[in-house]
């Protein structure tokens, strides 16, 4: 009797033994895998999570404008319509958003604003008619201008507290989603995928694996605003001239999305195939451009910088303009990628450092003028190639491009610290 209690005894406390082994051991295991993860997870690293979700949900978007149009039956006066709304919706949040960014935190605000803009995606794939779509468009277009507020806002804290520039690197972080979120349109339409089917799992997916990135211990310079800081406001003084900047770079770039291929296919007499190329090689010099840009803005200034960048634009347009062959117009577009591509990032980060103005109602407000830029540009380089020559119209970046140079100069970062 006493063998058998002496045996029972030793075989529970072996077991009890292997099971406490196995639970540290799980625990160890655990401990190790959430540092690793912690570690993964610095400041850059999570803004760049919150551009990537930002860029992806949009190129979603983008990539099944086709089929919505062909799912509600839409002209393209429809379609234009529709997409106003979007616009609107953006131009009416960028204020709201600054403000809401000074006030609560930005990096608050930014990961709140994520989970409601991949939500408002989903909404747009559950619109059953053309006036409800429209409706869905309007607070898609709200909170996906929200967050590029909120998200650019955080970006400038982190390269206050770096001491170094990050802006442009995490601006080609927009562009890697908005690619990524294309091509899952692109592989959804292949594989006749629903749209809303589409919709509801890239959002769940993008934004539990970007907010596991975005979570991190991080405490924003909350500014309610000064007393003379309006919600709605429009940049004044030396923020006016940034703000103009952003205006010339954001037409520019609009212009290249909606008339590159068109003026490739009128100058150079080529098909719509080959035409397509050049916005692919615009694109992918501006995304380049930006990876490394933050190097570059680092070693010569912002004012230099956006001098080379204005002056690199200008000389493209005018190569594409002037020497009409297919291989030099490509050669003029990717130096107006190479030219762009770092201009709204130290647009971003000029305006955070503002003197006068709270750094979230500064980007808003510029933002403001910036997309102002990227809804004029497109109906004015039309209106002036049905009046004269695409060619001519095309001068309108050129001399725009020279003007970002001229106005360089007020990009240098205030004096005072936040």
């Amino acid at each position: 009797m006493f063998v058998h209690v002496f045996l029972d005894f030793f075989l529970i406390c072996k077991l009890f033994t292997y099971s406490s082994t196995r639970i540290i051991e799980s625990k160890l295991f655990e401990g190790f895998a959430l540092s690793i993860i912690f570690k993964f997870r610095t400041p850059w690293r999570a803004v760049a999570a919150m551009f990537l979700l930002n860029g992806a949900l949009f190129g979603v978007w983008a990539s099944r404008i086709p089929a919505i149009s062909t799912q509600h039956d839409l002209t393209p006066g429809a379609l234009g319509m529709l997409l106003l709304c979007m616009a609107i919706g953006a131009l009416v949040s960028f204020p709201i958003a600054g403000f809401a960014s000074d006030k609560f935190g930005s990096a608050t605000i930014t990961r709140k604003l994520a989970i409601i803009y991949a939500a408002s995606l989903i909404l747009l794939s559950l619109a059953p008619v053309a006036w409800a779509l429209a409706i869905a468009l309007f607070i898609f277009g709200a909170f996906h201008g929200a967050m590029d507020v909120s998200m650019n806002a955080w970006a400038a804290e982190i390269e206050r507290v770096g001491k170094r520039p990050m802006m442009s690197s995490l601006h080609a972080m927009f562009s890697v989603g908005a690619g990524l979120g294309a091509a899952s349109g692109s592989a959804a339409a292949a594989l006749d995928l629903e749209i809303t089917v589409h919709f509801i799992s890239v959002s769940i997916a993008l934004t539990i694996i970007t907010l596991s990135m975005a979570y991190i211990p991080w405490e924003s310079i909350r500014k309610a605003g000064m007393p003379s800081t309006p919600i709605f406001s429009l940049p004044s003084g030396s923020l006016l001239a940034v703000g103009f900047i952003a205006f010339c770079a954001s037409l520019g770039e609009g212009g290249m999305a909606d008339w590159g291929a068109i003026f490739i296919v009128t100058v150079a007499s080529v098909s719509e195939a080959k035409a397509a190329l050049g916005y692919v090689v615009f694109s992918s010099v501006m995304v380049a451009m930006r990876l490394i840009g933050d190097h570059i803005v680092a070693r010569t200034g912002p004012v230099i910088a956006a001098r080379v960048g204005g002056v690199t634009a200008a000389i493209g347009s005018l190569v594409a303009i002037f020497i009409n062959t297919f291989p030099m117009i490509l050669v003029g577009f990717a130096l107006m990628g190479f030219g762009y591509a770092v201009i709204m990032p130290i647009v971003f980060t000029r305006a955070a450092n503002d003197e006068f103005t709270p750094p979230g109602v500064a980007i808003a407000s510029v933002s403001t003028l910036g997309y102002g830029g990227i809804l004029l540009g497109p109906p004015l380089i039309g209106f002036v190639a049905d009046s004269t020559s695409i060619k001519t119209a095309f001068l309108i970046l050129s001399v725009l491009a020279f003007l970002i140079t001229l106005l360089a100069g007020f990009l240098t970062k205030p004096p005072s610290n936040r």
